[in-house]
């Protein structure tokens, strides 16, 4: 039986659009990295401009930074190699197992660096409490990940194992690394309040966060990768795209995130990792759970994994155990120039 790579995937897909009548998706011309996706609005450009200046700002005590933070803005996290970017700052995260505390009555799970001058809490004392650390991810693209249709990210349940994240609300979790937040606005309202100790509405309005969060979904993702043939068989022989599927189509009533084709090359299930990448429970994800990492933009990024413990894409794979373990078993199996290959292409996306 013929294999399809995503590319001849999306093309049938499209096949069966047409037929149906329906709208083709299209793919716009990739902007500069950090700028606004094509065809916006004048309003939504408006709003993503006003959006960026919030996601700047520099909080202070007196406007509601702390007591406890990570960083005094969203761009200082998140600069790399432009504001929404990526960047090397980590994050600890804590909870007690083998229960799956998330530690709320002790502050929550994140664990803040920096104090505007209390004493900063300890990690609590208990029997046995995991450490977990995170990298900071980039942001481009997250307007597009957060229009693919629930439909399209349940259809893939059960490759490799993949398993969607449904969280106690019912919601199907998308955005962290642990599928822990539905949609932009949970995400992005949890991230003013775990990294900077500031609360909406008390001291940051409403209005505002809804700005933030309009900059974040229309950030153009990275551009689309080239055509590299050989290395995108590389891709699905060693069974990468099982997990790491290349594209999605959108659909949103926002006409820019509209029947776009956005290659995320993730499914946004949770797998089991394996023990040597587990840390802590968080959502419903268990120790070793991990959404499949949208690879969006590798080729910005200089850490990998999950908590940035990789210094290159060849360790990341080789790390990969658990429902991951048979596409590392494959890719170690490759010829060398085949594994040249496949990390090409990878550096090209």
């Amino acid at each position: 039986m013929m294999r399809m790579t995503g590319r001849l995937m999306l093309v049938v897909a499209l096949f069966f659009l047409i037929m149906a009548g329906a709208a083709m998706p299209t793919t716009s011309p990739s902007p500069q990295v950090g700028a606004p996706l094509p065809d916006l609005t004048p309003n939504e450009l408006a709003r993503f401009t006003r959006g960026k200046a919030v996601f700047s700002r520099e909080f202070t005590p007196e406007t509601g930074l702390g007591p406890f933070f990570n960083n005094s803005s969203c761009a200082a996290c998140h600069e790399e190699p432009v504001v929404g970017g990526a960047g090397a700052f980590g994050e600890d995260e804590a909870g007690e197992q083998p229960t799956c505390d998330e530690l709320e009555p002790s502050g929550g799970p994140v664990f803040r660096q920096q104090s505007t001058g209390p004493s900063l809490p300890p990690i609590p004392a208990l029997a046995d409490v995991r450490v977990a650390v995170r990298s900071t991810p980039a942001l481009f693209g997250f307007g597009l990940i957060a229009a693919i249709p629930n439909s399209a990210i349940l259809a893939n349940q059960g490759r490799a194992g993949g398993r969607a994240a449904f969280l106690p609300d019912g919601k199907l979790g998308r955005f962290g690394r642990k599928a822990t937040d539905a949609d932009l606005l949970t995400f992005i309202r949890g991230a003013f309040d775990k990294e900077q100790g500031v609360l909406v509405p008390s001291e940051l309005s409403s209005a505002d966060l809804a700005l933030t969060v309009d900059f974040v979904r229309f950030l153009a993702p990275p551009p689309a990768p080239g055509v590299d043939r050989y290395g995108e068989r590389m891709f699905h022989i060693t069974g990468c795209a099982t997990c790491h599927i290349p594209a999605f189509i959108t659909r949103s009533p926002i006409e820019a995130l509209n029947r776009k084709i956005v290659y995320i090359y993730s499914d946004l299930l949770l797998h089991d990792m394996g023990e040597g990448l587990a840390d802590i429970c968080k959502g419903v994800a268990g120790r070793s759970e991990f959404r499949t990492e949208p690879l969006m933009g590798l080729r910005n990024r200089t850490r990998f994994l999950h908590d940035g413990r990789a210094l290159s894409p060849e360790s990341a794979i080789a790390q990969h155990g658990g429902q991951g373990a048979a596409s590392a078993a494959a890719f170690m199996n490759l010829s060398r120039l085949d594994r040249y290959a496949l990390l090409r292409y990878l550096k090209s996306l």
